[in-house]
């Protein structure tokens, strides 16, 4: 077998057995469940790397039902390979730390490690105190498998790490058994949702990563980060640094499926998840503490609490913590029969819990007692970590952000003023809209009248923050923070969306005019022309003495949504990463002239075109001060699941992410600063190539009948329509399909495109070029984040499969010329790319990643030769169903097989 001849390092020896182990059970499951033909197919594909030839002599002679074996076979080799790439790496990962390496790159261990001969306690102390992280969990569509096939596979990798320990015979021969029951059990299941997904479904598969994972990895990972911290500087305290937030229900920007409903529904769904989680981990103290007050003593707070209880057995009258528990079991329940929860108690129940302050101070009696009078022990297992847990997800699991696009905050502010008798406000220049903005916010009076009939889409708005008003009160302050303007460009746009927060209750307004708010109004800049003006726009806005009260009432810290995806649709990959540096440099400046604390909240996808890569070097490649203790980055689609679909995964993600982000606004700015000059003319170089590109008269189409982007607007991976408005133009496109469609013909062009040309440009323009980005490529961490993200795309990239997609456009001759143009980039950016990091063979240093791929590129290949064959049949019968089901099919594979596609 090929495969056997990829892995011929020792240490790999354990992945090899693993894929022998799955192909073989894999091979067994084919052998009763596909045509024998099919299984011919799958064998020479173990046997070879030229997939294409093999494919070109099979797939005329197959028909629809074997075509389908074969995708869904070629699927799963990639699927299951995946999977033990995953375990391989754990494997590797474990075998380090027991070899004593504990302080490895992203552990906390190191950074601490790092921070503790620069900083004292207090200065830590200090820096904690002012830390705020946060990974923002979003529905944006990019995760095309259910969670049924993830929880299959959570269970493969279950059996592989069974099977890597040391098992008799019989033992061995049920793992075979098991693993091919398994397989056959996603053999036999649906990939894909036959029903198009809504708003409630997202909300409901967001949910499930909390019981997968994040319920017990969060208070777990602040047990060990505290631990960590105290072995360095005793005494110090670890408030709540990190959590967990949310778009899903609350992301109304292109989703007219969003309500008030919605965001109700939402709070409802997050609320039961964690009172029943709060209820069961009750349910298991109540089992761990039958201490008995012969033997121990309590505190007056305990015994106060055993006096109320409502446990009454006759068994629990000398055990006060057990009667206590049922106290607070009794008052839990009660706290979520009154938001509208259907919760069971066998105690009964008594006076709810106002707020969850109120059950923290209960449990916070409990763990003083048992540690006053001799049973800290007891205290410091799983009743610290529902004490953590009750204070970072509170009673709403997690915060929701509200977003809306700039131009839906702007015709309801112009809907509320004409009834009002005001300014037509559309046709009034930013300027005067800021006017007259500040007149209506400076004073008391309401413009909504509710004797007045206002647009749907008017009614709709004020909905949504007339029920974040409510969810505010109800679920908890935290429960709702951010209000997120996207498209955001100008000071008015900031304006109109505080005076909706004003008109539903969320801003107020005192007899002096000073404003207070109970939500942060955050910009979301996306777009080249936005990042470059964010700055003047924040420098007017901070200017405003009516902004610079505002901010007092937020803790005088504004938060600001970077864009990714949308400003690299729109500039391409180099431009786009470089617009983001410098608009977060110059943001630095401007918040330090306004005495303004600062947060960025990074937009980023899965894709490298949009934003994507690991997030610990990303944090650390970005510009000295604008960390400082603060950032949220979103995570989406199948970066949430590679991510956090296990515990000790989601753990190792997130104390990255802590460990990265404490380095970044702590520790000496060690890495050198890229050139500016240098980069400014790489990115406008790489700017006008790829406005080229892009702008040619026919690429539109050429994008649109090339690549199967028609067939994945109508898979139902999400609730969001694929464009704002149409497909006939780029930039009503979202950035996600962009990117997701590239990434199935293999180019992968929105990570690349430019950069070849950008290089060749300067170097002809400064002979000294070439030497300073090879320096910076070493000795600057955003460069060198640029580059290996660059790098692992093209390694991805496949220009013989992406050149067999042209045939698929209509007009011949054209496609031909666009394909050209791309292909001399390609290899112009391969080139430019060869001579900076001085090899031409890529992924030298990444050596996991490029054993990754040759594991499963075979199979890849296979899914592409058939979605061109599968996309033809389709141009040439639209209606037929069938077909289109079998792309759906080969786009869900090559989606799994190489991973990070949104």
């Amino acid at each position: 077998m090929l495969l056997h001849s990829l892995l011929s390092n020792p240490k790999d020896a354990p992945l090899l057995a693993d894929v022998s182990f799955l192909s073989g059970a894999l091979l067994h499951v084919l052998e009763h469940e596909t045509d024998a033909t099919v299984l011919k197919v799958v064998n020479e594909l173990l046997r070879t790397q030229d997939a294409a030839s093999t494919l070109k002599t099979w797939l005329p002679t197959l028909n629809d039902t074997q075509t389908e074996q074969l995708i869904r076979a070629c699927s799963l080799f990639a699927q299951v390979f995946n999977i033990a790439e995953d375990t391989h790496h754990e494997r590797r990962r474990l075998s380090h730390e027991q070899e004593g390496d504990l302080q490895h790159s992203g552990s906390l261990r190191a950074t601490v490690a790092a921070l503790k001969p620069k900083l004292s306690r207090q200065q830590l102390q200090d820096a904690l105190n002012e830390t705020q992280i946060s990974a923002v969990l979003t529905a944006h569509p990019t995760e095309v498998q259910r969670q049924t096939i993830l929880g299959i596979n959570r269970h493969i990798r279950t059996i592989l790490d069974q099977r890597s320990r040391t098992l008799s015979n019989h033992d061995l021969e049920d793992l075979e058994w098991n693993i091919r029951a398994t397989l056959l059990t996603l053999w036999q299941t649906n990939e894909t949702r036959w029903f198009k997904i809504t708003v409630e479904d997202e909300i409901s598969n967001g949910l499930g990563y909390f019981n997968l994972s994040f319920l017990q990895a969060l208070p777990k990972l602040y047990r060990n980060m505290q631990r960590t911290l105290q072995d360095a500087y005793p005494d110090i305290q670890l408030p709540n640094i990190l959590n967990i937030g949310g778009w899903i229900g609350g992301d109304r920007d292109g989703n007219p499926n969003v309500s008030a409903d919605t965001l109700r529904f939402a709070f409802l769904k997050q609320a039961d998840v964690i009172f029943h989680h709060y209820r069961d981990e009750l349910a298991e103290l109540y089992k761990e503490l039958p201490l008995s007050d012969r033997r121990v003593r309590v505190s007056p707070a305990v015994r106060a609490l055993s006096d109320a209880s409502p446990d009454l057995e006759r068994a629990r009258h000398e055990e006060p913590y057990r009667r206590a528990l049922a106290t607070v079991v009794a008052r839990l329940v009660a706290s979520g029969r009154s938001l509208g929860l259907t919760l069971g108690s066998r105690v009964g129940l008594l006076e709810p819990y106002a707020q969850v302050e109120d059950f923290i101070a209960d449990l916070e009696a409990i763990a003083d007692s048992l540690t006053q009078n001799g049973s800290r022990l007891l205290a410091q297992g799983r009743l610290q970590q529902l004490i953590r847990a009750a204070s970072v997800f509170g009673f709403y699991l997690m915060p929701l952000d509200l977003r809306q696009h700039a131009a839906h905050h702007a015709d309801t502010v112009a809907d509320l003023f004409k009834h009002a008798g005001l300014e037509d406000f559309l046709s009034l220049d930013d300027a005067q809209r800021s006017q007259v903005l500040l007149r209506e916010l400076s004073n008391q009076r309401p413009l909504f009248n509710r004797f007045v009939t206002y647009s749907a889409e008017t009614q709709r708005e004020l909905a949504i923050f007339q029920a974040a008003y409510e969810i505010k009160n109800r679920f908890g302050e935290n429960a709702i923070n951010q209000s997120i303007i996207s498209n955001c460009e100008t000071v008015s746009d900031m304006l109109c969306l505080a005076l909706l927060l004003k008109e539903s209750g969320l801003l107020s307004v005192d007899d002096d005019g000073k404003p207070s708010a109970r939500v942060n109004i955050v910009p979301l800049f996306e777009t080249i022309e936005a990042l470059e003006g964010c700055i003047v726009v924040m420098d007017d806005l901070f200017g405003l003495p009516w902004y610079q009260a505002l901010l007092q009432s937020r803790d005088n810290r504004q938060e600001i949504m970077l864009g990714y995806s949308d400003s690299n649709k729109d500039g391409g990959y180099v431009t786009s990463q470089w617009c983001l540096y410098q608009a977060e440099a110059q943001l630095v400046e401007v918040f330090a002239k306004h005495n303004v604390k600062m947060r960025l909240f990074h937009g980023r996808g899965g894709s490298v075109g949009r934003g994507g890569g690991p997030s610990y070097q990303a944090i650390l490649a970005q510009p000295v001060g604008s960390v400082a203790n603060q950032i949220r980055i979103t995570e989406q689609g199948e970066v949430i699941s590679a991510k956090y679909t296990d515990e000790g995964n989601a753990q190792r993600n997130l104390e990255a992410f802590v460990a990265a982000t404490l380095e970044a606004s702590l520790l000496p700015h060690t890495t050198e600063n890229p050139d500016t000059e240098l980069m400014q003319a790489l990115s406008d170089a790489a700017f006008k190539h790829y406005r080229q590109l892009i702008t040619h008269s026919g690429f539109i189409d050429f994008f649109l009948q090339i690549t199967p982007i028609e067939a994945i607007a109508s898979l139902n991976i999400g609730s969001r329509p694929a464009s704002r408005k149409t497909l006939a133009r780029i930039q009503d496109l979202r950035a996600i399909p962009w990117v997701f469609s590239w990434t199935q013909t293999r180019l992968i062009l929105p990570a690349w495109y430019g950069f070849g040309t950008a290089v060749q440009t300067v170097c002809e323009q400064n002979p000294d070029a070439l030497n300073i980005l090879r320096h910076q490529a070493k000795h600057s961490a955003f460069v060198q984040a640029m580059l290996s993200n660059m790098e692992q795309v093209l390694a991805k990239t496949d220009l013989d499969i992406a050149r067999s997609y042209i045939s698929l456009g209509q007009d011949a001759e054209q496609a031909q010329v666009i394909f050209g143009l791309i292909e001399e980039e390609y290899q112009r950016s391969r080139q430019a790319l060869a001579d900076i990091l001085g090899s031409q063979q890529l992924l030298v240093h990444n050596r996991s990643l490029a054993r990754s791929l040759a594991l499963r590129m075979p199979f890849l290949n296979a899914l592409n030769w058939l979605q061109i064959h599968l996309l033809h049949q389709l141009k040439a019968e639209p209606e037929r169903t069938n077909t289109l089901n079998l792309v759906h099919g080969t786009i869900n594979g090559i989606a799994q097989g190489l991973r990070n596609t949104g």
